[in-house]
């Protein structure tokens, strides 16, 4: 058997060789294994016999350096999995997370048990199997569901789509983990979108270009206030220029029907892709749109970058789509209906709003210069 003796002398060492025999037989066979082939069935059925008997009779000690030895084995069975799982100690994590294979059987083992520790390295794993998943998912774990966020050979599709965007509602960091996936729809995020860094806001309201929403309640709402955006959006340009921002909050809290604290983020929102939503969902375009973002922005070097950016979303994001994104923040709507195929993007991960520096239309461009060159003179 891979080099050993015959199990009977195993047998006969253990009965007349004492614990001390017993500890040195452990390691020795599984070090032995570890290093070896492949095994036969025949060899691995007679092996797991021999450490099923000799673990139990094994020092805490033996039992964890056997345990070490034999995890780096590329030819484990269910069986010898749980001997590794019950005596590795405070390695199971690393154990769980780095062998090369681990069973559906073990990997649901460790679920039922509820060690969230263990569950997650589990988590971190690029082989899982459905029924392992869904049973990950089951788990009220944001550690959990934290790693399951990361990694990236989980499809997000589906029962498993639904629950990282409730995830993401519930925990910043998980919001923050999908925002940087290239294969997750960041629209699924704007529940989430005030827990986001500047950044991926942007990657939220960049998932709504060009793409169809499902009907909303406030959609007729902010069409007829629409007729009005001009007179908008000189009160919100002489407010923010003024720095009256809690006047800007209670404005917004009129128009939109969001809660006032919520309004008061939008208006604190340096970054300007809160503004940027509530301007384009009430129709404004590019020009008197940046006219009012310059004042609300940060004075920072690079804001007319950032100006750019939301000067190409100007013409790419449709005013539907900024009213569907209210509508969420207000919960008036099912964010799965995203997924349906009317809805979809046409592309998840996409470069058309992402301009480096330029929008592209040289009006656009030259009134961003203008108005950065105004922001800079106020500033100092």
């Amino acid at each position: 058997m891979l080099g050993f003796q015959p199990y009977e002398t195993f047998q006969v060492l253990i009965e007349t060789g004492g614990t001390d025999r017993t500890n040195t037989l452990l390691v020795a066979a599984c070090d032995a294994f570890a290093r070896r082939g492949k095994p036969t069935p025949a060899e691995l059925e007679q092996f797991e016999t021999l450490v099923g008997r000799l673990f139990p009779l094994a020092a805490p000690i033996a039992r964890a350096k056997a345990a070490r030895q034999l995890s780096q084995s590329n030819n484990l069975s269910p069986a010898l999995e749980a001997l590794i799982i019950g005596s590795i100690g405070d390695e199971l994590s690393n154990f769980l997370e780095s062998t090369p294979s681990l069973s559906d059987e073990t990997a649901l083992e460790i679920v039922a048990r509820y060690d969230v520790g263990a569950a997650a390295a589990v988590a971190k794993r690029r082989d899982l199997s459905h029924p392992v998943l869904a049973k990950l998912f089951q788990m009220n774990s944001r550690k959990v569901y934290r790693e399951l966020a990361a990694n990236t050979s989980i499809g997000a599709q589906g029962g498993f789509l639904s629950a990282l965007a409730r995830a993401a509602q519930m925990d910043h960091q998980v919001a923050g983990l999908l925002a940087n996936r290239a294969d997750f729809d960041k629209a699924m995020l704007a529940p989430a979108f005030f827990d986001l860094i500047d950044s991926d806001r942007v990657k939220v309201i960049e998932a709504f270009a060009e793409r169809n929403t499902p009907p909303t309640a406030i959609k007729r709402t902010l069409e007829q206030l629409s007729v009005a955006n001009g007179e908008l959006t000189k009160a919100l340009m002489k407010l923010f220029s003024e720095n009256r921002r809690p006047e800007v909050t209670r404005l917004l809290t009129q128009v939109t029907g969001l809660d006032e604290v919520r309004c008061g983020q939008i208006t604190h929102d340096v970054s300007g892709a809160s503004l940027f939503v509530i301007l384009r969902s009430f129709g404004c375009n590019s020009y008197d749109g940046l006219r009012v973002l310059i004042h609300a922005t940060a004075q920072e070097g690079e804001r007319t970058q950032q100006l750019a950016v939301f000067a190409g979303l100007f013409g790419t994001v449709r005013p539907d789509a900024m009213a569907y994104l209210i509508s969420v923040w207000r919960g008036q709507v099912n964010l799965l209906d995203l997924a349906k195929p009317e809805y979809r993007p046409f592309s998840v991960e996409t470069e058309r709003t992402r301009i480096a520096s330029r929008s592209g239309n040289p009006q656009v461009d030259q009134a961003i210069d203008a108005l950065a060159r105004i922001g800079v003179r106020r500033a100092s």
